[in-house]
């Protein structure tokens, strides 16, 4: 069966070394999930429920608040 779409997103080689560290240990579940659930709209809905996750994870080290973007 072919790789499922959404394994693009998980790609994280491109990004500064502070944020692969928080996305990599999404893209390596991601890897096993691909691996090893079938293919059906559960394992679609779980890549992208993890996606959604790591988009968050990514967000929450990019976050700045009111007094930080003061500050800055």
């Amino acid at each position: 069966m072919p790789k499922q779409y959404l394994m693009q997103f998980f790609e994280y080689g491109h990004l500064p070394a502070h944020l692969q560290a928080v996305s990599k240990p999404f893209g390596e579940l991601a890897e096993h999930i691909e691996k090893t659930l079938p293919n059906n709209p559960e394992k679609t809905t779980a890549l992208r429920r993890l996606l959604e996750s790591k988009d968050c994870a990514v967000r929450a080290v990019l976050f700045k608040d009111e007094a930080t973007a003061k500050a800055a």
